[in-house]
This record gives structure tokens, sequence and C-alpha cells, in this order.
């Protein structure tokens, strides 16, 4: 078994499962022929293929990342040939769609997309709970009352501000 980081590192732990999960799913993508794909577009390309053209505002909101993210993640998309920029409503707006060769790629992230869940099924099966659930409920806990508050809770309260 693979050396796991220490129990009280939930935040490394959380990192090393998101690299075993997404790296597995790159290898998938390089095997695919699409090197140049990342597991954090198929969010981005779920979200423009049911919505179209999106404002990277309301892209954010649709995949439930930052402004910034979006930002990042359409920047590399856009590198990569598979969205393009247009201006929105106002100059301030930029709207992100998918190109021709994202759309040529379809059939194969399709059947990606399909062969992933499919295999989060068998992994779920070998959890005490789905890890989707247990990441909702993770979130949704963390919404309603933040870290930070649970860490002032437990004796550790915010400096005071700067003056």
């Amino acid at each position: 078994m693979a050396h796991l980081p220490e129990r009280e590192a939930v935040g490394t732990l959380l990192r090393h499962v998101l690299e075993l999960l997404d790296g597995d799913v790159a290898k998938v993508y390089a095997e695919l022929d699409l090197a140049d794909y990342r597991p954090r577009y198929s969010p981005v390309v779920r979200a423009l293929l049911a919505q179209g053209p999106l404002p990277i505002r309301d892209l954010a909101r649709a995949v439930g990342v930052t402004h910034s993210a979006a930002s990042q993640t359409v920047a590399q998309m856009n590198r990569a040939g598979l969205v393009d920029l247009t201006p929105g409503a106002d100059a301030r707006q930029r709207l992100v769609g998918l190109t021709p060769k994202a759309h040529e790629l379809l059939p194969v992230i399709t059947a990606e997309w399909s062969a992933t869940t499919a295999a989060m099924r068998t992994l779920d099966s070998e959890l005490s709970i789905p890890l989707v659930d247990l990441l909702t409920e993770l979130a949704t806990a963390l919404t309603r009352r933040p870290f930070r508050q649970r860490i002032a809770d437990a004796g550790l309260p915010a400096p005071p501000p700067r003056s």
C-alpha cells in the first residue's frame, strides 16, 4: 500500500486523493490521444453543452468554482483550441463557447465520461458512503459553519484587525 499522509493532515490527504483520481483520468486522456485535455475541462464542457455560450462569471457559477479558477481554466482551454471567447453584452464581458475542435472530440470525451462514471460507481461500492455524498455533506457543513470559525471555536481566535 502506498504511504498516506498522516490522518491529521486532512488537506494533504484530500489533495492526494484528488491527484490519484485526476492523475489516472489524465492517463486515460493521454491513451486516447487527448494529451492537451485535462480533467478540470470536463465540467466546463458539460456546462457549455447544456447552456450554450456563457460569460465566465456564469460559467464559474455553473461549474461551482471561483471566477479566478474559471478564468484560468478557460485560458488553458482557449490555448488548447477547445473554447473561443467572444464579446458579450458589454465591453467587460466575454462569452465562452465550445470550438469545432471541442465538438469533434465529444464522442471520445463522452465515452470517457461514461466509463469514469461507471468506475466511480465501482469505487463507491468499496466505500462506507459514496464519495460524492461525503463530499457534498462536507461542503454543506463548511458552508453552514466555515472551518475558520471551527478553528476559533477550538481555541485559536482570529487575530485582531491590523491598524
